[in-house]
This record gives C-alpha cells, sequence and structure tokens, in this order.
C-alpha cells in the first residue's frame, strides 16, 4: 500500500482572480474546502509540493490529511483544474470526509497478467472498457485501487462489474441501480481479419 499523503494549508482571505493569479505566481496553488455541517474555507498549498503529490495515483482515490494553519482535515479530491498547457495545478477541490458517513468515489483499475494470458498470446486483443469502478463505502474501507486478473479469460470473454470481487464493505455505486448497469470493465477479442478469414476459408470451394 502506498504512503499516506498529508499536505500542509494556509487559511486563504485574499480572494478573486488577481489575487489568485498573485499566488500562482508566488508558486501557491489556490484550493477549496467543502462539504459536511462546517463552512467552505479557502486555502493555498505551496504548488511544488501539490504538484509532487498528485503524481501518485492514490492521490486521486484515497483519503488525504490537510493540515490546515494546524488543524487537520480529512478529505479526497472532487476535482481539480490543470493549466492548458504547462504542468501546473491552478485550482483543487476538496470534500470533508467524515469516518461514520460513506463516500463515493472512482477507484483505479489495475488489469493483472495481460501478458499470461492464453487468449492474448493466440492473438487476442485486450479491451479496457473502464480504467476505473466508482464505488460507495466508508473512508476506512476505502481500496487504493480495484484488481482485475485477465490470466483465465479466453476469446470473446467480457468480465462485468457483477464478476469483479469487491473488497468487504465495498459496493459499485452503478450495480446499485440495477442489472441493467452491469456495465463492461475488460474484454478479449479474436484479431481483426480473423472472422474475414474465416468465413473466406469456409466459402472457398474445396480443391479437386
Amino acid at each position: 500500500m502506498s504512503q499516506a499523503i498529508t499536505l500542509d494549508a494556509q487559511i486563504r482571505t485574499d480572494l478573486g482572480k488577481g489575487a489568485s493569479r498573485r499566488l500562482r505566481h508566488a508558486n501557491q496553488t489556490p484550493a477549496i474546502i467543502y462539504g459536511g455541517e462546517a463552512a467552505p474555507v479557502s486555502i493555498t498549498i505551496a504548488h511544488n509540493k501539490l504538484f509532487k503529490a498528485q503524481e501518485q495515483e492514490n492521490f486521486y482515490s484515497q483519503v488525504l490529511t490537510l493540515n490546515v494553519d494546524g488543524s487537520e482535515e480529512k478529505v479526497i479530491v472532487k476535482a481539480m483544474q490543470r493549466h492548458a498547457h504547462k504542468p501546473v495545478v491552478n485550482h483543487v477541490d476538496f470534500l470533508r470526509v467524515d469516518a461514520t458517513h460513506e463516500l463515493h468515489t472512482a477507484i483505479p483499475v489495475h488489469f493483472l497478467n495481460e501478458d499470461k494470458c492464453a487468449a492474448v498470446k493466440s492473438g487476442g486483443i485486450v479491451s479496457h472498457h473502464a480504467n476505473e469502478i466508482e464505488v460507495a463505502c466508508l473512508p476506512a474501507a476505502l481500496p487504493e485501487f480495484i484488481e482485475v486478473d485477465v490470466a483465465n479469460l479466453v476469446l470473446g470473454q467480457t468480465v462485468h462489474l457483477s464478476d469483479i470481487a469487491l473488497p468487504a464493505g465495498v459496493e459499485s455505486v452503478e450495480l446499485r441501480k440495477g442489472e441493467s448497469h452491469d456495465q463492461a470493465v475488460v474484454s478479449i477479442s479474436a484479431p481483426k481479419g480473423a472472422a474475414v478469414e474465416e468465413d473466406a476459408a469456409e466459402e472457398a470451394p474445396a480443391a479437386e
């Protein structure tokens, strides 16, 4: 499991677009913490620290700790604005997390053993239909990622949400909506042209 992420932040009182530009020029990123019973709080975070943290996969799927002027906030990332061309984070929205309340968030999917799958070795093509799964759970049960093992898949097989064993206490948000939301996650199909070649072989006259 990856190391927990903690960032230092300061309460921001100078608001507005002009203030945000000045903060970014000073290597500070404006952000906001909202949700729960407390009022929203505008904050700033050192951009170099934030940028390094957001390079970790679990930054987007785990409960983070923000030390805001000495007060600790448990949050998850709900939205992030990036510069269109530069490696710069312009703004982050953090949602407060309550240990006793269920949260919904997207968790990355790790596909395992594609190189060991016999169907892939024979030319099958793996298609990833979902690279993350939205889950519902208490913060303590939040997984860092979800593993899907494709080692034993055969040509034409599709893995759906209902085929994936989620950790205890974790549910798929889509499956809660009913069977019609049982989305495909990964499948293996025959290589392009294979079906055409097989049909041509069947239609070809037998040699005399």
